[in-house]
């Protein structure tokens, strides 16, 4: 073998390990690339469903809220019963009391004459229950 052939053999293997080395490094750089993309897609996709879990979560949060404020409502418009609402019952009790004496004077009234007078307490009870409520929101 000559010096020119042993020099472009030389020269080819050179090429040869340039061209190698020039693909495979492109190679590695492609894979990488595409592994991240790949990564980033899984992470996104896993990332949405944890977003829709969390909508999801927050919407029942929300019909949650709603229906306990609805809750509310109703308890604080059935607990406003104030001094007009306590005069009344007052008002019954009296009458009550009125009905009871009317009812002992007859010899057949006396059961209605306990059932009057039972209700009369009952009012009477609820009356002193609004009372210190008053009392409160006066402070």
């Amino acid at each position: 073998m000559t010096a020119i052939q042993i020099c472009a053999l030389i020269g080819l293997i050179i090429g040869a390990v340039l061209i190698y080395w020039t693909g495979y490094r492109g190679g590695l750089i492609d894979g990488r690339v595409e592994g991240i993309d790949e990564g980033k897609a899984i992470q996104q996709s896993d990332s949405s469903e944890a977003i829709r879990n969390l909508e999801h979560s927050l919407l029942r949060v929300r019909a949650d809220r709603l229906q306990l404020f609805d809750h509310y409502e109703r308890a604080v418009s059935a607990t406003k019963l104030g001094e007009q609402e306590r005069q009344t019952l007052l008002d019954i009790a009296e009458k009550l009391r009125i009905a009871a004496e009317t009812f002992s004077a007859f010899r057949t009234g006396k059961k209605l004459e306990r059932d009057t007078c039972a209700l009369r307490d009952q009012a009477l009870a609820i009356a002193a229950l609004l009372e210190p409520a008053e009392l409160e929101d006066a402070a």
